[in-house]
């Protein structure tokens, strides 16, 4: 009776497996010792991400008839440097991002949490999920947005709460992996359109804040990848617009990236944002070397400006593991103030910063 017990329960766990195409846990786990220097202060300390966000996340695939297939994505962020985990924006404003308690953030999916349903017409996807407007800053970024070689359009712009992210959003993707865990797509034409709520009450005039959306429609084939994005979120205050594109092409030797973004806060005191990059990406051996420029820039009183200068080398122990080492250094004039890794630098002053960390994936 018992064989018997164990038998069925076997064959029950097969049958949900079966039915279930694919369920996978993943993360990146990277920690970096960082060194910012300023004009007024430096810092030194153990960080994360200096070469890849570290995250802990599933995803899984099942395939239903008629071609139609159902996905689902959590990824929460972590830094292994202290234990944490990084915190999230609930409705797309300033009230949706609560402090954190300090040593005691606990873990929430808030790089993504989503849910979908596609077949060959495309993707449906449900939930907190990248902007397409971001995928340009980072795809277009030999850094990709980590660390202190990060370009200078996304440490600087003016897109508020939804440049990365956006909770309470629906996409619609032509063109892309189902569930990928990028929305930068596949090989030829691809499209991204994205709806996201505020979730306000009606009657007030702050009832649109954080409603907005954008669409990203791009090509890749061959040697050549290039994108173009526009998006816009409401606030009372001023409604943010931001536009962007990017392309990259590979010389086999080398691979070329450069972006150009736009950015305008439709405030009383109307802001507009610019800023450019362009960077290298060199495979060496076991390992790869990095650099780019990058510039931005606002109308404020002054023109406030920083650009930054980054270059860094990968070296790969394995496919999962690697060692990295960045180099920054930033210029500001106009006013602006930007330093690098923690430290704080006068007004119109110059900061540096290194990165020193360790990689590994799984």
């Amino acid at each position: 009776m018992k064989k018997s017990v164990l038998a069925m329960a076997v064959m029950a766990i097969s049958g949900a497996a079966a039915a279930q195409s694919s369920v996978t846990l993943f993360g990146v786990v990277d920690a970096t010792l960082a060194r910012g220097s300023g004009s007024v202060s430096s810092k030194t300390q153990l960080t994360n991400s200096g070469y890849t966000s570290s995250r802990v996340g599933f995803r899984g695939i099942e395939d239903l008839s008629g071609g139609l297939r159902a996905g689902f994505h959590l990824e929460a962020g972590v830094t292994p440097d202290d234990g944490q985990g990084s915190g999230t924006n609930s409705n797309n404003q300033a009230t949706g991002a609560g402090a954190a308690v300090a040593g005691r953030q606990g873990l929430t999916f808030n790089r993504r949490s989503t849910v979908s349903l596609g077949g060959g017409w495309g993707e449906l996807r449900l939930g907190r999920d990248y902007t397409p407007q971001f995928w340009n800053q980072s795809v277009y970024d030999p850094f990709n947005t980590n660390g202190v070689g990060t370009n200078q359009v996304t440490n600087s712009n003016i897109g508020g709460a939804t440049n990365t992210r956006a909770s309470n959003s629906v996409t619609y993707l032509w063109g892309h992996g189902f569930n990928a865990s990028t929305s930068t797509g596949g090989g030829g034409f691809h499209v991204a359109a994205q709806y996201f709520l505020g979730e306000n009450n009606s009657g007030t005039a702050t009832s649109h804040d954080g409603n907005g959306g954008g669409i990203r429609a791009g090509y890749n084939g061959g040697p050549v990848s290039v994108a173009a994005t526009y998006a816009s979120t409401k606030y009372a205050s001023g409604d943010i617009t931001m536009a962007n594109i990017g392309g990259a092409y590979d010389f086999g030797v080398a691979r070329a990236f450069a972006m150009y973004e736009r950015d305008r806060v439709a405030s009383a005191v109307a802001l507009t944002g610019n800023g450019y990059l362009a960077g290298v990406s060199v495979p060496v051996g076991a390992g790869e070397v990095r650099a780019a420029f990058s510039r931005y820039r606002t109308d404020a009183a002054g023109t406030p400006a920083t650009r930054k200068l980054s270059l860094g080398y990968i070296h790969n122990l394995s496919k999962r593991t690697a060692l990295y080492a960045t180099y920054a250094r930033v210029r500001n004039t106009g006013g602006a103030a930007q330093a690098l890794n923690g430290s704080v630098t006068s007004a119109n002053g110059s900061s540096s910063g290194l990165d020193l960390g360790i990689r590994h994936a799984f």
